[in-house]
């Protein structure tokens, strides 16, 4: 808004000095008495030029009031891809609990869950970079090519692809995208099978309070067995 204030003014000191040029020039030449119809030819002589400037500076004007509609939907953009972010951030808390609520899926292993969701939130980071300039097309071709490597990335796309071109054909930034990710998963596939997504290691098992470890419970059962054959011989031998 200060830019185009900014903008407003100068224009507006601009057709000012246009206006009262006549008059300083008749008290800086200290003639009096001027031929108002030779100024008058003067003035039309430069009228032209000061409706060209008179043009630049409303096109100025509507210039910045474009960038600053652009700049009011980037945040907007901005504020609900926050709050996507925070749904997934939830979700991956507590898969079971919040993951229904997306709908049922036919990723069957939770960790598998996970990645997809993980892959999701990659994704949209890769688009947003791409989409306000910060992630340039030969970074964003080589985070692709790591993705798509793996078996993760992608069984990712197989699944998303559908969704994503619905959501991001519609501008020509976002055609751009999908063909440069296409392009990607393609030349991924062609290079050979994807590297097998490494299985989560198996927790150590946890012994139950209070119960005694094999091996001594083999030595008590033992003990208790030498004993009692031990005390049997005693006793016959009493008898």
């Amino acid at each position: 808004m200060g830019r185009a204030l900014g903008l407003v003014a100068a224009a507006a000191a601009v057709l000012a000095a246009l206006l009262l040029s006549p008059f300083v020039l008749e008290d800086i030449s200290g003639s009096k008495g001027v031929d108002w119809n030779r100024l008058s030819q003067v003035g039309a002589a430069y009228g032209f030029t000061s409706a060209i400037v008179s043009a630049l500076a409303l096109a100025g004007v509507a210039a910045s009031l474009v960038v600053q509609n652009r700049q009011a939907r980037a945040e907007q953009v901005q504020g609900i891809r926050s709050y996507y972010l925070e749904l997934v951030r939830l979700e991956l808390d507590d898969m079971a609990l919040y993951q229904p609520v997306w709908g049922t899926t036919d990723i069957a292993d939770p960790r598998e869950r996970k990645r997809h969701v993980y892959a999701d939130l990659m994704m949209n980071y890769a688009w947003m970079g791409f989409e306000i300039g910060t992630i340039r097309e030969p970074l964003l071709r080589d985070m692709l090519a790591g993705m798509f490597t793996g078996e993760a990335g992608r069984h990712y796309w197989s699944r998303a692809q559908i969704s994503w071109t619905a959501s991001s054909s519609g501008s020509r930034i976002g055609r751009r995208f999908l063909a440069i990710v296409d392009e990607e998963h393609a030349r991924a596939i062609a290079a050979g099978p994807p590297t097998p997504s490494a299985a989560a290691p198996r927790p150590p098992d946890v012994p139950v309070a209070g119960a005694a470890p094999a091996w001594r419970t083999s030595v008590g059962a033992l003990i208790g067995l030498a004993t009692g054959l031990a005390l049997g011989s005693l006793l016959r031998n009493r008898r």
